[in-house]
């Protein structure tokens, strides 16, 4: 029972209820549940951190994680587990993002190889961005935000066993390209 509704029904109750001077309100308790702002400032960094490794960007990592925030904003009232919620917007906005890319390349229709990578980001960042989005969002998840099966199954919108599927695919092609 929400306390703004037993507040509205003691004062519909008038004076002369046995529970107007307030006791029964001040004896429910009350969950501090958190503010948009608290969930913005504990989580905003980590789902930045989470969209980076997930693009290799970190302008478009800012970019999707505000959408995402923009969405639980719109959203706050009715989410249950605002990080989650946020979690899996970030997730599934970076899996769209690589799907619009990928487009773009096929259409573009390249014919110049692309050339090697020089960037300061590393080999492994190149390997990664090589996977498919399910798999590099499943190894993102459970090796830099240590999910186990149930939390990262429910961020990709799949089964446990899906997740480890995923996770055993990911890795052989990781090793197949890292270990020669």
């Amino acid at each position: 029972m929400r306390l703004r509704g037993v507040r509205e029904r003691l004062r519909a109750d008038g004076p002369d209820s046995e529970f107007a001077d307030g006791a029964l309100v001040a004896r429910l308790p009350v969950a501090a549940a958190p503010s948009f702002v608290d969930v913005y400032r504990e989580s905003q960094l980590e789902m930045v951190r989470l969209a980076y490794l997930l693009t290799g960007s970190q302008e478009t990592a800012q970019d999707l994680v505000q959408d995402a925030f923009v969405r639980l904003h719109h959203q706050f009232a009715r989410v249950d587990d605002p990080r989650a919620y946020v979690r899996r917007s970030v997730v599934n906005a970076c899996v769209s993002h690589h799907r619009r890319v990928s487009l773009a390349r096929r259409r573009q229709a390249l014919l110049v190889a692309p050339a090697a990578s020089d960037s300061p980001r590393g080999e492994m960042f190149d390997v990664i961005g090589a996977l498919p989005a399910r798999e590099r969002a499943a190894i993102v998840l459970r090796y830099w935000h240590d999910l186990d099966d149930g939390a990262i199954a429910s961020t990709l919108g799949c089964r446990p066993a899906t997740v480890r599927s995923l996770l055993h695919r990911g890795i052989s092609r990781l090793r197949e390209v890292i270990e020669p």
